[in-house]
């Protein structure tokens, strides 16, 4: 079932990232990680006003979660798709593994033109290339329990890492001293949200809070704010 919209998160003033850009171009001229750590921190902190309100302005990607996981476990368990879904098995029949990609990105982010549904889109068809990449043997029309978790954790840390580019991105490109260096720059960025986002997956999975049907939203919630948290820290 394709998920709703999030509602529009009240837009803050322009200044509100001027700690952020401050520090992210520092790191983008030099490449310090304690500078990139802070300009992370900043942007939590100051751009979304910290771990609480800013998972809460970060609500998309936590009901996306759930839609992609629904998704994925549906087409699973043979459960028939509705009438004229891409992820109808007779129309995936035959179909290359680009084309069953797009059709989950289709069925779970239907294109809305937003910026935010963009950043959805690209950071679903990014978790499933990191999936195969995990899991060669996979099979996205019949994943297991542990790769579909696998997913829903990737989904939504390059989910988180693709709207800090849509924030902020451009500052890192402006201040790097080459397009190559910023892409360097920019997937270290990635490289620190997805291991950091991981981490807080980890530690709810230890505390007996796995990914499961029915409270992967939630899950995938409590596991931002945990990351927030710890983005925060650094914003010193």
């Amino acid at each position: 079932v394709p998920v709703a919209p999030p509602a529009p998160v009240p837009i803050a003033p322009p200044a509100r990232f001027r700690g952020a850009r401050r520090s992210l171009g520092d790191y983008a001229r030099t490449g310090d990680g304690r500078d990139m750590r802070r300009g992370v921190g900043h942007y939590v902190r100051s751009g979304y006003g910290g771990a609480g309100t800013g998972t809460r302005g970060f609500g998309g990607p936590a009901s996306t979660a759930g839609a992609l996981h629904g998704a994925l476990s549906s087409v699973a368990a043979g459960q028939p798709a509705a009438p004229g879904s891409p992820l109808d098995p007779a129309l995936l029949a035959g179909r290359s593994v680009e084309e069953v990609m797009d059709a989950v990105v289709e069925a779970v982010r239907p294109i809305g033109g937003t910026p935010d549904t963009e950043a959805a889109r690209a950071a679903i068809r990014d978790a499933l290339a990191e999936l195969l990449t995990r899991f060669p043997e996979a099979d996205l029309l019949n994943l297991d329990a542990e790769q579909r978790s696998f997913a829903i954790e990737r989904y939504a840390a390059l989910d988180v890492f693709r709207r800090f580019d849509l924030d902020l991105g451009q500052t890192i490109r402006d201040k790097a001293p080459s397009a190559t260096v910023a892409l360097s720059r920019l997937k270290q960025v990635r490289d620190y949200v997805r291991e950091t986002v991981a981490a807080s997956f980890r530690r709810l999975r230890d505390a007996g809070r796995a990914i499961t049907a029915g409270r992967v939203s939630q899950v995938v919630r409590d596991a931002l704010r945990d990351a927030f948290v710890v983005f925060e820290g650094y914003a010193e």
